[in-house]
């Protein structure tokens, strides 16, 4: 089964500018029920980003950072890791677990197409593990 099959798309993404006050992305993910927000690219040959609860946890609580004075682009991870939508899942959750991330973007010539979560991946599995 390729990403594309599994992967939400962009459609149903949120997408915060990486100028934005962290307040703004955290208000986005609050409002679409998210875990995390992709961050735009600035330019056509830049990284798409993407800022997580943890990103914000770590740079407002841990690190005591104003939430209103950091905008995005400075807590977010950039880039974020990418998969092809033609990749086979199970590379992509090979390199999730290996790599420890919950999230991939689904990038085609360095443009967005959507986002792979574990979610989605277990939600397969569970289906898999339902019909037998």
């Amino acid at each position: 089964m390729l990403v594309e099959a599994v992967m939400t798309p962009k459609e149903k993404l949120v997408i915060v500018s990486p100028m934005a006050p962290v307040r703004e992305a955290l208000n986005l993910m609050k409002k679409h029920s998210v875990r995390s927000v992709i961050v735009d690219k600035t330019k056509p040959d830049s990284a798409y980003g993407l800022v997580t609860f943890k990103n914000i946890l770590q740079s407002i609580v841990a690190e005591d950072g104003d939430i209103d004075l950091l905008n995005v682009y400075d807590i977010a991870s950039t880039p974020a890791f990418s998969v092809s939508a033609k990749l086979n899942v199970k590379y992509a959750a090979r390199m999730m677990v290996k790599s420890s991330i919950k999230r991939l973007l689904v990038l085609d010539s360095n443009e967005l197409q959507g986002i792979l979560t574990m979610t989605d991946i277990i939600g397969i599995l569970m289906e898999t593990v339902e019909g037998q």
